[in-house]
């Protein structure tokens, strides 16, 4: 006699790594507060289960905002995480999503699951709970990979920065020393870099002039075949 075949009992979440930069600072991660079991008072990145009438870029939108209060600048699918035991409660298969934001722009409140939200840097995270640190781990090379083909870095940065920020970011994501002047005639000759009568003192050198990212002219060149590229 065959044995029935169980029916599936898999349920759907989704979960946010989302990167923050503040000026001459270490690259920073969004982390929750849990306020329910498991791993209640632990820090998790933020995220829950998919509703039955939501889209999973609606869901994750959703948790965000609950859990954290931000709207990210830039947010797109990582990795599907669906190892057997993952969440100790049921079989949970996590659909995670690489974020980024300037924290300028977003002031944190916790909410629904969540009783606090911060900020942490990518060098000295706590505990966290699940296997959100192999979801860190696996977002935080995607990142490092991406930002040297896509210039997403500009997503971290204010609207208006000194050329030192820019090398900066990438010198912090990428986590090692950059060629400057490579670096900036590079980045000068896409043509992606508006300059503005604006300036920037820092420390006791001349004022640098302040630049804005061209998203138009960088969709019209991606438009035509352009490939970012920074090594």
């Amino acid at each position: 006699m065959n044995t029935p075949k169980k029916l599936q009992d898999i349920k759907v979440a989704v979960d946010a790594v989302v990167f923050g930069y503040f000026d001459k600072k270490d690259l920073q991660i969004l982390l929750i507060k849990r306020n329910i079991e498991p791993f209640k008072g632990g820090w998790a990145l933020p995220g829950g289960l998919v509703l039955d009438d939501e889209n999973l870029d609606e869901a994750v939108k959703r948790e965000l905002c609950e859990e954290a209060g931000i709207k990210p600048d830039f947010l797109e699918q990582l990795y599907t995480f669906g190892n057997v035991g993952r969440d100790p409660r049921n079989r949970v298969v996590s659909v995670t999503y690489l974020g980024l934001v300037n924290p300028s722009y977003h002031n944190l409140s916790a909410d629904s699951d969540a009783d606090d939200a911060q900020w942490f840097s990518v060098n000295e995270l706590p505990e966290l709970a699940f296997d959100h640190q192999i979801i860190i781990d696996t977002a935080l090379k995607r990142l490092r990979a991406k930002i040297q083909y896509q210039p997403i870095g500009f997503n971290l940065l204010n609207g208006e920065f000194p050329f030192s920020d820019l090398e900066n970011l990438y010198k912090t994501i990428v986590g090692k020393e950059i060629d400057r002047r490579n670096f900036r005639k590079k980045i000068m000759s896409y043509g992606l870099l508006n300059e503005t009568e604006n300036v920037k003192k820092e420390g006791s050198g001349r004022p640098g002039k302040l630049f804005t990212f061209n998203q138009e002219k960088y969709k019209e060149l991606e438009e035509q075949g352009f490939y970012f590229e920074i090594k």
